[in-house]
């Protein structure tokens, strides 16, 4: 049945008595429109089995005796129903419920939309027409908004609220995994914005129906972030809920609602935000831009042998994961005997889900592709961070993660070292340690950490040991700059650190077990005896630096190019060192500055020398030097912690500067500028890359090395030269090497060394490769070199063009008894011939 409206009191009679001509109508007074207290909004499609039901029921409530509703209606939209669901409203003789059409189905987020332009109430109360959160459920959210909120979100998952019965199990995870992305990405704080449930005042309801823009499942997100960002109150209130049979979610609506996610994730990105990442991705691709555009024919020189040696652990790792065999364990190096390839950080945490990309474009373009995006993503994370617990302005938070992930040390690393420059999950650890300093949410944020902790774990031990050790320095400053605030943290922290570890162990064990006690494992490893750092690298600028890089100063205070771990320069010392004094009362400003100069000061080493003098003094490192894990950390690389604390001073000095009046702002900026600029690095140095022997390149040496044998260049790999791992990358790991460039045991107290086991004929070849001289040989070395050359189960041994590679071949000749043969650009000694020792 059909409902006319019109002006109350219009008349019916359209002509004048007497007259033939048409008359205008006679409209008594318009009476006020009363605006309903409460609107029900009810999308629908093809619910005409439910909601005849569903109208019945809120209809009695909202009309039974002492209801508060006085007035009221329902507004059911038909989002292109084709089972009549249109008629069965219209069919009702209730004037107070009234359908809103819709031509064709478009989904929830449209017909709500429509529903809620529609509505008159000063209330608006959105549910589902399977009514699986009973009406009666109204008065609690009621109570919330006459609490002050605006909008109240029935929940499932908060404290108190009831399930009678369950969803199928497959679609309640799926639900849970869809909530937690929203609380991650759009809507942090709200557990369950999907609960078909929620009321809100009226005209903030119309206003944000009237904003949102996608029209399925993820328009609830839309509008109570609409509602948020207005600064309006959203809270949850837990409801019963019951899962109703006859569902319209369908399988594609899960991705499409994710995408609506993703979409208003992205709407609602600050361009500040979006312009600070977009940065430091161009500074990431600068310093790299001599190998990013040519990663397979490009070589970082002052990476030393360390390219090779990391692409080879990718390469590894990907060919170990596509056969289905242990990614912690190869002998393709240090052949027969092998590598451990955990206790060799291969970040197995990056390099196995990278898999499909290195088998497809090879571990160059995987190494360079992690390195640079992993730095752009670690000052991306390091800006998020101090945005959200330390610094309002964007344009302070960028300088401090700038200086954070960009500071000389970083760059050093950057280099080589994948597992220093990809630490995006640090800043993290440090953000989620310091909400369980709140004490709120322990429990939930006890296991997030933790399994943060094991995800690092396998991306790198060192820096997780390391950020450790700086948020222990910083805990400590803080508690004696603050004692109250840490009285009140340290037990929900201590908590919450106890649980992570709970979770975080679990899954870390058995790598950590094969790391320490599994073949190839070593107790501990000696590291160059320099290094420490001199207090002058603290001061003095690294090689990379584009404006004062001093390349034989740095090498003269570092022990090689790639762990110029310090070097800030004076410049930023004294920056430094005048924030302290000029914001000496902010506690936070003092618990940093004392974190730096403690890491600072640990990493001068055992003991340290006095500059310009002769005086040597004990180094607080002695405590923390022969304890179990530090002994396997370089000291020097302790100053690593300097770069985000130095950001953090760096940020919250910019912030107070921006807001001072224009001469200081003016002249705190020009020092801040002039602090930085001779930091600011230079693009790291690339060459054209060695070519790999046609011998190896196509394919020849197939024709000497049989199953179970390997392939001995001359001389062997050694972190001298590893060369010999880009050959085997580039014959698609095809045959396997004795020696090589990774952590293994040595003897039988199995210390750790750089490189495999040393045998007589490696050294006797190294040495040869070295000085260039023929030793005169014995009859004693050629049955070591034959037992050598049996352990390594050799089958062919390959002389490439080099420095001092006639004494090289005839050193062989005299071993082997063979002066080898030319073959496809080096020499061959064929092992299975007659002249096989």
């Amino acid at each position: 049945m059909s409902h006319e409206r019109g002006l109350p009191g219009a008349s019916t009679d359209d002509r004048r008595p007497g007259s033939g001509a048409p008359a205008l109508p006679v409209v008594a007074p318009a009476l006020p429109v009363v605006a309903p207290a409460l609107s029900v909004v009810v999308p629908a499609y093809n619910e005409r089995d439910r909601l005849a039901r569903t109208l019945d029921t809120v209809t009695e409530h909202l009309d039974a005796p002492g209801s508060p509703w006085d007035g009221w209606e329902i507004v059911v939209v038909d989002d292109g129903s084709t089972d009549g669901t249109a008629d069965l409203v219209t069919a009702r003789e209730d004037p107070r419920v009234r359908l809103v059409p819709g031509a064709r189905n478009r989904g929830k987020g449209h017909a709500l939309r429509l529903g809620v332009a529609a509505s008159r109430g000063r209330r608006v109360l959105v549910t589902d027409a399977d009514l699986a959160t009973p009406i009666t459920e109204l008065a609690a959210l009621d109570d919330a908004l006459g609490a002050g909120h605006t909008a109240a979100v029935g929940s499932r998952a908060v404290p108190g609220a009831t399930i009678g019965t369950r969803q199928h199990r497959l679609r309640e995870l799926l639900g849970r995994a869809g909530n937690a992305l929203i609380r991650r990405t759009a809507l942090p704080g709200i557990r369950d914005t999907q609960c078909g449930f929620k009321l809100f005042d009226g005209d903030h309801a119309r206003a944000a129906y009237a904003a949102s823009r996608v029209h399925g499942w993820g328009i609830d997100v839309e509008v109570l972030r609409h509602l948020r960002q207005a600064g309006l109150s959203v809270t949850e209130v837990p409801v019963r809920w019951s899962h109703r049979p006859g569902s319209k979610v369908r399988p594609l609506d899960y991705p499409r609602a994710l995408a609506e996610v993703v979409r208003i994730a992205a709407r609602s990105l600050r361009p500040a935000d979006v312009l600070a990442v977009l940065l430091f991705c161009l500074m990431s691709t600068a310093l790299y831009s001599g190998r990013l555009f040519d990663p397979a024919h490009r070589y970082l020189p002052d990476s030393m042998r360390d390219q090779n040696q990391w692409e080879w652990f990718f390469a590894v790792t990907a060919d170990n994961v596509a056969h289905l065999r242990n990614p912690l364990f190869t002998d393709l190096q240090g052949f027969p005997e092998g590598v451990n390839l955990m206790a060799n950080t291969v970040m197995l945490g990056l390099s196995v889900p990278l898999t499909p990309l290195t088998l497809a474009a090879g571990p160059a373009v995987t190494l360079s592709l992690v390195m640079t995006v992993g730095l752009a993503a670690t000052a991306a994370a390091w800006y998020r961070l101090l945005v959200q617990r330390l610094v309002h302005s964007r344009v302070a938070a960028l300088a401090g993660a700038s200086l954070a992930a960009f500071a000389p040390p970083m760059v050093s690393h950057a280099h080589a070292h994948p597992n220093f420059v990809v630490l995006f999950m640090i800043p993290l650890i440090i953000e989620r340690a310091l909400r369980l300093c709140a004490g709120t949410r322990v429990v939930r944020d006890g296991v997030v950490l933790g399994l943060m902790a094991a995800y690092q774990v396998l991306l790198g031990e060192e820096p997780l040991l390391l950020a450790a050790l700086g948020m222990l320095l910083f805990a400590a400053a803080h508690a004696a700059v603050r004692p109250g605030v840490a009285r009140a943290s340290w037990r929900p922290l201590l908590r919450g650190v106890l649980i992570g570890a709970s979770v975080c162990l679990p899954l870390v064990v058995y790598p950590l077990i094969w790391q320490f006690h599994g073949p190839q494992s070593y107790t501990g490893i000696e590291h160059n005896p320099r290094t420490f750092n001199s207090p002058l690298a603290l001061l003095s600028f690294a090689e990379r630096s584009w404006l004062a890089g001093d390349a034989e100063r740095a090498d003269a205070l570092s022990f090689n190019t790639t762990e110029q771990n310090a070097f800030y320069g004076w410049p930023l010392v004294l920056l430094a060192f005048a924030i302290l004094v000029l914001m000496r009362r902010r506690p936070l400003v003092r618990s940093l500055a004392c974190t730096a100069v403690a890491a600072a000061f640990l990493s001068l080493g055992r003991e340290f020398r006095i500059p310009l003098t002769d005086v040597t003094l004990p180094g607080p490192w002695r405590l923390l030097a022969d304890a179990p894990v530090f002994e396997a950390v370089i000291e020097s690389r302790v100053a690593m912690i300097c770069a985000p604390v130095l950001g953090m001073l760096l940020a919250l000095a910019v912030e107070r500067l921006l807001s001072a009046p224009a001469r200081i702002r003016r002249a705190g900026l020009a020092a801040v500028a002039l602090a930085l600029l001779p930091l600011i690095p230079a693009p790291l140095r690339a060459v054209d890359r060695a070519e790999v022997p046609v011998f190896i390149a196509e394919g020849t040496w197939k024709g000497y090395v049989r199953e179970g044998e390997s392939l001995v260049p001359v001389p062997l790999p050694d972190p001298g030269d590893a060369e010999a791992l880009h050959w085997q990358t580039e014959a698609g790991l095809g045959f396997r090497l004795p020696g090589g460039y990774f952590n293994g045991p040595y003897g039988e107290e199995r210390v750790g060394i750089y490189g495999a086991e040393p045998r007589f004929t490696s050294n006797l070849l190294r040495d040869v490769s070295a000085s260039g001289v023929v030793p005169p040989v014995e009859d004693s070395w050629r049955d070591q070199a034959r037992a050598d050359l049996a352990h390594w189960r050799a089958g062919v041994l390959v002389l490439a063009p080099q420095p001092h590679a006639g004494a090289l071949r005839e050193t062989v000749r005299e071993l082997v008894g063979s002066p080898g043969r030319w073959v496809d650009g080096v020499w061959v000694w064929d092992l299975h011939g007659p002249g096989r020792p």
